[in-house]
Protein backbone atom coordinates (compact mmCIF):
# COMPACT_ATOMS: atom_id res chain seq x y z
CA UNK A 1 0.00 0.00 0.00
CA UNK A 2 0.69 3.56 -0.47
CA UNK A 3 -0.24 5.30 2.73
CA UNK A 4 -0.03 9.45 2.74
CA UNK A 5 0.69 10.69 6.64
CA UNK A 6 -0.19 13.99 7.93
CA UNK A 7 0.09 15.94 11.35
CA UNK A 8 -2.97 18.48 12.15
CA UNK A 9 -3.79 21.67 15.00
CA UNK A 10 -1.53 22.44 17.42
CA UNK A 11 2.40 20.80 17.20
CA UNK A 12 2.49 18.77 20.26
CA UNK A 13 5.43 17.42 21.32
CA UNK A 14 6.11 13.21 20.78
CA UNK A 15 4.11 13.83 16.89
CA UNK A 16 7.68 12.65 15.52
CA UNK A 17 7.83 9.55 17.68
CA UNK A 18 4.50 8.47 15.67
CA UNK A 19 5.81 9.44 11.89
CA UNK A 20 8.76 7.28 12.86
CA UNK A 21 7.08 4.46 14.69
CA UNK A 22 4.84 4.36 11.25
CA UNK A 23 7.18 4.68 8.58
CA UNK A 24 9.64 2.35 10.54
CA UNK A 25 6.75 -0.34 10.97
CA UNK A 26 5.15 0.18 7.65
CA UNK A 27 8.47 -0.11 5.29
CA UNK A 28 10.25 -2.90 7.61
CA UNK A 29 7.64 -4.94 8.17
CA UNK A 30 4.78 -4.53 5.78
CA UNK A 31 6.85 -3.48 2.54
CA UNK A 32 4.80 -0.25 2.57
CA UNK A 33 5.64 3.11 1.19
CA UNK A 34 4.85 6.34 2.95
CA UNK A 35 4.06 9.79 1.58
CA UNK A 36 4.44 12.61 4.01
CA UNK A 37 1.22 15.57 3.48
CA UNK A 38 2.67 19.16 4.83
CA UNK A 39 0.90 21.48 7.18
CA UNK A 40 -2.37 19.52 8.37
CA UNK A 41 -5.00 19.25 6.30
CA UNK A 42 -3.45 21.99 4.11
CA UNK A 43 -0.88 18.92 2.16
CA UNK A 44 -3.43 17.12 0.63
CA UNK A 45 -5.91 19.96 -0.11
CA UNK A 46 -3.23 21.18 -2.47
CA UNK A 47 -1.25 18.21 -3.14
CA UNK A 48 1.66 19.59 -0.91
CA UNK A 49 3.52 16.32 -0.34
CA UNK A 50 7.11 15.48 0.43
CA UNK A 51 9.02 12.13 1.06
CA UNK A 52 8.27 10.04 3.57
CA UNK A 53 10.93 6.71 4.13
CA UNK A 54 13.36 5.39 6.78
CA UNK A 55 15.86 7.99 6.25
CA UNK A 56 13.33 11.18 6.39
CA UNK A 57 12.65 9.47 9.96
CA UNK A 58 16.02 9.26 11.30
CA UNK A 59 16.81 11.05 14.52
CA UNK A 60 13.42 12.55 14.93
CA UNK A 61 12.50 10.67 17.95
CA UNK A 62 13.87 12.70 20.61
CA UNK A 63 12.84 16.38 18.07
CA UNK A 64 9.55 18.44 19.52
CA UNK A 65 7.42 19.65 16.66
CA UNK A 66 6.84 17.66 13.65
CA UNK A 67 8.44 17.57 10.67
CA UNK A 68 5.64 17.60 8.53
CA UNK A 69 4.55 20.60 9.11
CA UNK A 70 1.24 21.54 10.88
CA UNK A 71 -1.86 23.95 10.64
CA UNK A 72 -5.55 24.73 11.79
CA UNK A 73 -6.38 24.36 7.87
CA UNK A 74 -10.04 23.06 7.55
CA UNK A 75 -11.15 21.54 4.46
CA UNK A 76 -14.90 21.29 5.51
CA UNK A 77 -15.49 25.20 5.32
CA UNK A 78 -14.29 25.05 1.21
CA UNK A 79 -17.39 24.34 -0.34
CA UNK A 80 -15.48 21.37 -2.34
CA UNK A 81 -12.87 20.95 0.10
CA UNK A 82 -13.82 16.33 0.46
CA UNK A 83 -13.64 16.40 -3.30
CA UNK A 84 -10.34 17.66 -3.76
CA UNK A 85 -8.80 15.99 -1.24
CA UNK A 86 -10.57 12.46 -2.37
CA UNK A 87 -9.05 13.75 -6.09
CA UNK A 88 -5.86 14.68 -4.73
CA UNK A 89 -5.05 11.08 -3.28
CA UNK A 90 -5.66 9.69 -6.37
CA UNK A 91 -3.74 11.18 -8.47
CA UNK A 92 -1.02 10.57 -5.36
CA UNK A 93 -1.65 6.72 -5.60
CA UNK A 94 -2.37 6.93 -1.51
CA UNK A 95 -4.52 3.58 -0.71
CA UNK A 96 -4.74 5.06 2.88
CA UNK A 97 -4.35 8.13 5.42
CA UNK A 98 -2.97 8.38 8.97
CA UNK A 99 -3.94 11.34 10.50
CA UNK A 100 -2.29 12.41 13.70
CA UNK A 101 -4.50 14.96 15.18
CA UNK A 102 -7.11 16.22 18.00
CA UNK A 103 -10.61 16.77 18.35
CA UNK A 104 -10.70 19.35 14.77
CA UNK A 105 -8.40 17.17 12.90
CA UNK A 106 -9.82 14.00 13.84
CA UNK A 107 -13.59 15.22 12.95
CA UNK A 108 -11.98 15.78 9.44
CA UNK A 109 -10.61 12.23 9.53
CA UNK A 110 -14.23 11.18 10.13
CA UNK A 111 -16.22 12.91 7.62
CA UNK A 112 -13.66 11.94 5.00
CA UNK A 113 -14.09 8.01 6.23
CA UNK A 114 -17.29 8.71 5.82
CA UNK A 115 -17.05 10.06 2.32
CA UNK A 116 -15.40 6.64 1.13
CA UNK A 117 -11.60 7.59 2.18
CA UNK A 118 -9.15 4.86 4.22
CA UNK A 119 -8.34 6.46 7.25
CA UNK A 120 -6.74 5.55 10.76
CA UNK A 121 -6.47 8.38 13.32
CA UNK A 122 -4.11 8.80 15.72
CA UNK A 123 -4.79 11.35 19.03
CA UNK A 124 -3.09 14.26 19.27
CA UNK A 125 -3.77 17.25 22.20
CA UNK A 126 -1.94 18.13 24.91
CA UNK A 127 -5.09 19.51 26.44
CA UNK A 128 -5.35 15.68 27.12
CA UNK A 129 -9.53 16.57 25.95
CA UNK A 130 -10.01 13.58 23.51
CA UNK A 131 -12.95 11.44 25.61
CA UNK A 132 -11.58 7.88 23.52
CA UNK A 133 -8.13 7.35 25.01
CA UNK A 134 -6.85 7.33 28.66
CA UNK A 135 -3.98 9.94 28.09
CA UNK A 136 -2.93 11.64 24.42
CA UNK A 137 0.96 12.27 23.79
CA UNK A 138 2.35 15.79 24.71
CA UNK A 139 0.37 15.99 27.52
CA UNK A 140 2.53 14.94 30.17
CA UNK A 141 5.05 17.06 28.61
CA UNK A 142 3.13 20.04 28.34
CA UNK A 143 2.26 19.45 32.61
CA UNK A 144 6.11 18.82 33.43
CA UNK A 145 6.87 21.95 31.67
CA UNK A 146 4.18 24.12 33.16
CA UNK A 147 5.23 22.30 36.69
CA UNK A 148 9.14 23.94 36.16
CA UNK A 149 7.90 26.87 35.45
CA UNK A 150 5.39 27.61 38.49
CA UNK A 151 7.92 25.89 40.84
CA UNK A 152 10.46 28.59 40.10
CA UNK A 153 7.80 31.82 40.22
CA UNK A 154 7.29 30.40 43.71
CA UNK A 155 10.69 31.53 45.02
CA UNK A 156 10.28 35.24 43.06
CA UNK A 157 6.80 35.61 44.05
CA UNK A 158 7.99 35.10 47.79
CA UNK A 159 10.39 37.49 47.47
CA UNK A 160 8.72 40.29 46.85
CA UNK A 161 5.43 39.20 48.22
CA UNK A 162 3.36 39.65 45.25
CA UNK A 163 0.28 37.37 43.86
CA UNK A 164 1.52 35.78 40.98
CA UNK A 165 -0.81 34.36 38.17
CA UNK A 166 0.06 31.69 35.89
CA UNK A 167 -1.90 31.08 32.64
CA UNK A 168 -1.88 27.67 31.01
CA UNK A 169 -3.11 26.13 27.84
CA UNK A 170 -6.82 24.35 28.12
CA UNK A 171 -9.71 26.05 26.06
CA UNK A 172 -13.12 23.59 27.42
CA UNK A 173 -11.05 21.76 29.51
CA UNK A 174 -8.13 22.23 32.44
CA UNK A 175 -6.42 19.00 32.63
CA UNK A 176 -3.38 20.30 32.34
CA UNK A 177 -4.27 23.40 34.68
CA UNK A 178 -5.05 20.63 37.06
CA UNK A 179 -2.16 18.49 37.12
CA UNK A 180 0.36 21.14 36.97
CA UNK A 181 -1.52 23.03 39.58
CA UNK A 182 -1.62 20.44 41.96
CA UNK A 183 2.04 19.36 41.14
CA UNK A 184 3.75 22.35 41.91
CA UNK A 185 1.93 23.54 44.87
CA UNK A 186 -0.49 26.26 43.49
CA UNK A 187 -2.90 28.10 45.81
CA UNK A 188 -5.67 28.18 44.04
CA UNK A 189 -6.30 26.57 40.14
CA UNK A 190 -9.22 27.77 38.10
CA UNK A 191 -10.27 25.48 34.77
CA UNK A 192 -13.08 26.02 31.79
CA UNK A 193 -15.57 23.12 34.15
CA UNK A 194 -16.03 25.39 36.84
CA UNK A 195 -16.90 28.87 36.75
CA UNK A 196 -14.90 30.61 39.73
CA UNK A 197 -15.81 33.28 41.88
CA UNK A 198 -13.70 36.32 42.03
CA UNK A 199 -14.27 36.91 45.57
CA UNK A 200 -13.66 33.33 46.91
CA UNK A 201 -10.15 33.23 44.41
CA UNK A 202 -9.08 37.13 46.37
CA UNK A 203 -10.03 34.96 50.05
CA UNK A 204 -7.55 32.16 48.79
CA UNK A 205 -4.68 34.60 47.87
CA UNK A 206 -5.53 36.90 51.19
CA UNK A 207 -5.40 33.25 53.35
CA UNK A 208 -1.98 32.53 51.36
CA UNK A 209 -0.71 36.21 52.43
CA UNK A 210 -1.14 35.52 56.36
CA UNK A 211 0.91 32.70 56.48
CA UNK A 212 3.95 34.68 54.85
CA UNK A 213 4.32 32.87 52.44
CA UNK A 214 3.05 34.36 48.41
CA UNK A 215 0.23 32.87 46.51
CA UNK A 216 0.36 31.42 42.90
CA UNK A 217 -2.82 30.93 41.22
CA UNK A 218 -2.81 28.99 38.21
CA UNK A 219 -5.20 29.25 35.61
CA UNK A 220 -6.50 27.31 32.45
CA UNK A 221 -6.81 30.03 29.48
CA UNK A 222 -10.12 28.71 29.02
CA UNK A 223 -11.35 29.55 32.59
CA UNK A 224 -13.69 32.48 33.29
CA UNK A 225 -15.47 34.10 35.87
CA UNK A 226 -19.09 33.76 36.95
CA UNK A 227 -21.37 35.80 35.04
CA UNK A 228 -21.91 39.77 36.23
CA UNK A 229 -18.18 39.23 37.99
CA UNK A 230 -15.40 40.37 35.35
CA UNK A 231 -15.37 40.91 31.77
CA UNK A 232 -12.91 38.84 29.21
CA UNK A 233 -12.56 40.51 25.81
CA UNK A 234 -13.33 38.24 22.58
CA UNK A 235 -10.29 37.65 20.59
CA UNK A 236 -12.42 36.32 17.22
CA UNK A 237 -12.17 32.99 15.99
CA UNK A 238 -9.96 30.17 14.16
CA UNK A 239 -10.82 28.56 10.85
CA UNK A 240 -12.92 26.04 13.35
CA UNK A 241 -14.71 28.41 14.70
CA UNK A 242 -12.83 28.28 18.29
CA UNK A 243 -12.69 31.40 19.91
CA UNK A 244 -9.12 32.66 20.36
CA UNK A 245 -8.10 32.83 23.96
CA UNK A 246 -5.74 34.81 25.91
CA UNK A 247 -6.15 37.85 28.51
CA UNK A 248 -7.29 36.16 31.44
CA UNK A 249 -4.02 35.94 33.45
CA UNK A 250 -3.70 39.83 32.80
CA UNK A 251 -7.35 40.23 33.96
CA UNK A 252 -7.15 38.33 36.57
CA UNK A 253 -4.11 40.02 37.60
CA UNK A 254 -5.61 43.24 37.41
CA UNK A 255 -8.81 42.51 39.50
CA UNK A 256 -6.69 40.51 42.26
CA UNK A 257 -3.95 43.61 42.85
CA UNK A 258 -7.27 46.42 42.81
CA UNK A 259 -9.25 44.18 45.42
CA UNK A 260 -6.18 43.54 47.70
CA UNK A 261 -3.92 46.50 47.60
CA UNK A 262 -1.01 43.81 47.09
CA UNK A 263 1.39 43.52 43.73
CA UNK A 264 0.02 40.90 41.20
CA UNK A 265 1.60 39.84 37.71
CA UNK A 266 0.63 37.50 35.51
CA UNK A 267 2.56 34.98 33.37
CA UNK A 268 1.03 33.65 30.06
CA UNK A 269 3.17 30.05 29.23
CA UNK A 270 1.73 29.92 25.62
CA UNK A 271 3.48 28.19 23.03
CA UNK A 272 6.43 27.23 25.60
CA UNK A 273 4.12 24.47 26.81
CA UNK A 274 4.04 23.12 22.88
CA UNK A 275 7.65 23.29 22.79
CA UNK A 276 10.63 21.44 22.96
CA UNK A 277 11.70 17.58 23.73
CA UNK A 278 9.07 15.06 24.48
CA UNK A 279 9.33 13.05 27.69
CA UNK A 280 9.99 9.85 28.18
CA UNK A 281 6.45 9.00 28.52
CA UNK A 282 5.26 10.87 25.36
CA UNK A 283 8.05 9.64 23.31
CA UNK A 284 7.08 6.01 24.69
CA UNK A 285 2.75 6.74 24.33
CA UNK A 286 3.50 8.42 20.93
CA UNK A 287 5.78 5.23 19.29
CA UNK A 288 3.10 2.86 20.41
CA UNK A 289 -0.01 4.55 18.66
CA UNK A 290 2.54 5.15 15.41
CA UNK A 291 2.83 1.18 15.62
CA UNK A 292 -0.66 0.40 16.38
CA UNK A 293 -1.60 2.69 13.50
CA UNK A 294 0.68 0.95 11.55
CA UNK A 295 -1.16 -2.03 11.96
CA UNK A 296 -4.85 -1.07 11.97
CA UNK A 297 -3.97 0.47 8.37
CA UNK A 298 -2.42 -3.02 6.97
CA UNK A 299 -5.58 -4.22 8.29
CA UNK A 300 -7.66 -2.79 6.90
CA UNK A 301 -8.99 -1.61 9.69
CA UNK A 302 -10.26 2.01 8.83
CA UNK A 303 -12.43 4.48 9.98
CA UNK A 304 -10.75 3.88 13.68
CA UNK A 305 -8.54 5.60 15.80
CA UNK A 306 -5.99 3.93 18.01
CA UNK A 307 -6.44 4.22 21.91
CA UNK A 308 -4.90 4.02 25.34
CA UNK A 309 -7.03 2.24 27.84
CA UNK A 310 -5.34 1.42 30.80
CA UNK A 311 -1.52 0.60 29.54
CA UNK A 312 -3.26 -1.09 26.31
CA UNK A 313 -3.91 0.12 22.92
CA UNK A 314 -6.63 -0.12 21.48
CA UNK A 315 -8.75 0.23 18.55
CA UNK A 316 -12.37 3.06 18.64
CA UNK A 317 -14.36 3.95 16.05
CA UNK A 318 -13.90 7.97 14.97
CA UNK A 319 -17.29 8.60 15.71
CA UNK A 320 -16.60 7.20 19.69
CA UNK A 321 -13.47 9.85 19.59
CA UNK A 322 -14.67 12.91 18.24
CA UNK A 323 -18.26 12.80 20.02
CA UNK A 324 -17.52 14.60 22.82
CA UNK A 325 -14.64 15.89 24.79
CA UNK A 326 -13.43 14.66 28.01
CA UNK A 327 -13.56 17.38 31.04
CA UNK A 328 -12.06 17.59 34.38
CA UNK A 329 -14.75 16.12 36.48
CA UNK A 330 -15.82 17.84 39.59
CA UNK A 331 -14.42 14.71 41.71
CA UNK A 332 -11.36 15.28 40.17
CA UNK A 333 -11.68 19.38 41.16
CA UNK A 334 -12.68 18.65 44.95
CA UNK A 335 -9.25 16.64 45.46
CA UNK A 336 -7.52 19.95 44.31
CA UNK A 337 -9.74 22.17 46.68
CA UNK A 338 -8.21 20.42 49.59
CA UNK A 339 -4.84 22.91 49.23
CA UNK A 340 -6.50 26.19 48.01
CA UNK A 341 -5.66 29.10 50.01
Amino acid sequence: MRIGVLTGGGDCPGLNAVIRAVVRKGVGEYGHEFVGFRDGWRGPLECDTQQLDVAAVRGILPRGGTILGSSRTNPLKLDDGVERIKENLRKEGVDALIAIGGEDTLGVARRLYDEGVSVVGVPKTIDNDLNATDYTFGFDTAVNIAMEAIDRLHTTAESHHRTLIVEVMGRHAGWIALHAGMAAGANCILIPEKPFDIDRVVHYIEKRFETRYAPIVVVAEGAHPLEGQMEVQDQGRDAFGHVRLGGIGQRLADEVERRTGKEARFTVLGHIQRGGTPTAFDRVLATRFGLHAIDAAHDGDFGTMVALRGTDIVRVGLAEATAELKTVPYERYEEAEVFFG
